[in-house]
């Protein structure tokens, strides 16, 4: 299965051509997530590199019409889905694995941390598979979230989240471990994660 057939799968349960029409037409938050795969597809074949451009324009329109930062670049597994779309935030250096879900005003960013003698190191985060991130949660810098975690709404994410655990406040505390992942339409893949 391809990134964009599990993307349909988690968007609509369903896949195949038909649905992707559909999603292109009637769904804001699905077109980024459309063009992003496309170009990406187009990147790594010699034939299609002349047509990335063109990827990559229309992919800037999605993002600009769904009003989110989702860079061409950004590693990001299969079965992504975007909910409502308002206001996400995503660094290109970042890892999304297989399965995640990002709510509007959510923020997966670098962090930075200043020497004594002021140079600075830059860190990314890794969003493992399976992972839930809430309304305006913010997960920032060396941080690596665990596969089937959820991070609630306003969270402020700066340490690691243990697997199966559910992150709340600012800063983010560890509220409840275990938990079941709270992933819709879940795409089954046997394929290492990005």
């Amino acid at each position: 299965m391809s990134p964009l057939d599990a993307d349909i799968f988690r968007a609509t349960a369903r896949g195949g051509w038909g649905q992707l029409i559909k999603l292109m037409i009637k769904s804001r938050t699905f077109r980024p997530i459309a063009t992003l795969r496309a170009y990406q597809a187009l990147r790594r074949r010699s034939w299609g590199r002349p047509l990335a451009p063109i990827a990559a324009i229309a992919h800037r329109l999605a993002c600009h019409g769904a009003a989110i930062d989702l860079p061409l670049r950004t590693a990001i597994g299969h079965g992504f889905a975007i909910a409502h779309g308002w206001g996400i935030v995503v660094n290109q250096h970042a890892r999304i694995g297989r399965n995640v879900t990002l709510f509007h005003g959510a923020t997966i960013g670098q962090g930075d941390r200043i020497a004594r003698d002021g140079s600075r190191e830059t860190f990314y985060p890794v969003i493992e598979d399976d992972v839930w991130i809430g309304p305006h949660a913010v997960v920032v810098g060396a941080v690596t979230v665990g596969a089937g975690s959820r991070i609630l709404a306003g969270a402020v994410v700066t340490a690691d989240v243990p697997p199966a655990s559910i992150v709340a406040g600012n800063p983010g505390t560890i509220v409840k471990q275990d938990c079941v992942p709270d992933v819709t339409n879940r795409v089954i893949l046997t394929a290492p994660s990005p």
